[in-house]
């Protein structure tokens, strides 16, 4: 639980100039690099994945993305995995250990997006392609999928302002935006802003350290303290585990399921559906997992390939420091508590079991959810 401008032009000189550097490298590996692409064997490909606090990578990319690339180059494939725990120390060092190991190709999904840029290049010269996962890592990557992040935060606003009505003037809303760290956090609140901005007043504001739910809760306590508790009539929460210490704060400064303002979210978390569906939480954005994690596993095993990227990308994508990266987005989705039935046992989303434990078996049952 992502500033670059998409560019929707789909050329093709910066994809062959980025397939030529990921297939051939510099002149002094052109040797070593083609003769990998020509190996026997399985392929061997990395993944990176930023943090563990957020359920959804565990639970979902992992096995979808260790899947689909199994399904494309063979149950055979090499796959090496590693998390990073929310440590940009610790994931430029499990990038050497991919170079070292000499995968074939990298998916990265970044702790931190700029800092990460010396790795990636490192990677590159080492002739290993890295396809950016879900938020927009600096360096020169070869691809690049994640979510329409703008629209996420715009979804999140525009619910909020919905749920809102004639409430909006009656007080103010707290902005629970995400890391600085992560460009994707950068949308969000971009997007969120085009729709919140001259519709509602913001009390407070915040960019929540590292994305952790216990920053989040205390930010929001800091909120309550400076705004008083009356004037808080909703809350814009960039994520479910930050709309979940925000929750725990507005619940000890008195507030019930009955009474409690709109809280927005993101990731479609089990902790989030669960609260959507007792009325705690007010939203959350369903982020399909499995098309993201397909386009990765494609970029990956392609690039690992040696194969162009034309017939996969659908797009293209500027970062700070790359051009016309091929790119792949998905449409994220909004979710309250009249849309979760929809989902429930879908590829990418929670069962009925591990929904509807014996503490949520009411709200369940009220939802339809069996």
């Amino acid at each position: 639980m992502h500033a670059a401008v998409r560019g929707l032009v789909f050329g093709t000189v910066t994809l062959s100039l980025a397939l030529a550097t990921a297939g051939c490298g510099s002149a002094d590996q052109a040797g070593d690099d083609a003769g990998k692409k020509d190996k026997k064997g399985p392929l061997t490909i990395g993944l990176l994945l930023p943090e563990n606090q957020t359920a959804r990578y565990e639970r979902f990319d992992r096995p979808l993305m260790e899947k689909k690339i199994k399904e494309l180059a063979g149950k055979d494939t090499k796959i090496l995995y590693s998390n990073a725990k929310q440590d940009a120390t610790l994931q430029q060092q499990q990038v050497d250990t991919m170079i070292a190991k000499k995968v074939d190709a990298l998916i990265l999904d970044a702790v931190d997006a700029k800092s990460i840029a010396s790795s990636v290049k490192k990677a590159d010269g080492a002739g290993i392609p890295v396809v950016a996962y879900d938020r927009l890592a600096e360096g020169p990557i070869k691809a690049y999928t994640s979510v329409d992040n703008p629209t996420v935060g715009k979804i999140q606003a525009s619910s909020l302002l919905k749920e809102l009505g004639d409430k909006a003037d009656d007080g103010k809303i707290v902005m629970m935006n995400g890391s600085i760290t992560d460009p994707n956090a950068k949308m969000y609140k971009d997007g969120a802003h085009s729709v919140l901005d001259g519709k509602v007043k913001i009390g407070k504001e915040y960019d929540t350290k590292e994305w952790k739910p216990e920053n989040a809760n205390e930010n929001m306590k800091g909120a309550l303290s400076a705004l008083g508790k009356k004037n808080v009539v909703g809350v814009y929460s960039a994520n479910d585990g930050m709309a979940g210490g925000v929750i725990t704060a507005l619940k000890g400064a008195g507030f019930t399921k009955d009474n409690m303002p709109p809280v927005t979210g993101q990731d479609a978390e089990l902790n989030g559906v669960q609260r959507i569906l007792t009325g705690e939480q007010f939203m959350s954005v369903y982020k399909p997992y499995v098309p993201e994690t397909e386009a990765a596993a494609k970029f990956a095993v392609a690039l690992a390939k040696g194969d162009e990227l034309d017939d996969i990308a659908t797009s293209k994508t500027d970062s700070e420091s790359e051009k016309d990266v091929p790119t792949i987005i998905v449409k994220p989705l909004p979710l309250t508590k009249d849309g979760v039935k929809k989902y429930v046992g879908q590829p990418g989303f929670f069962t009925a079991k591990e929904i509807c434990t014996a503490k949520f078996e009411s709200a369940c049952a009220k939802a339809d959810i069996k």
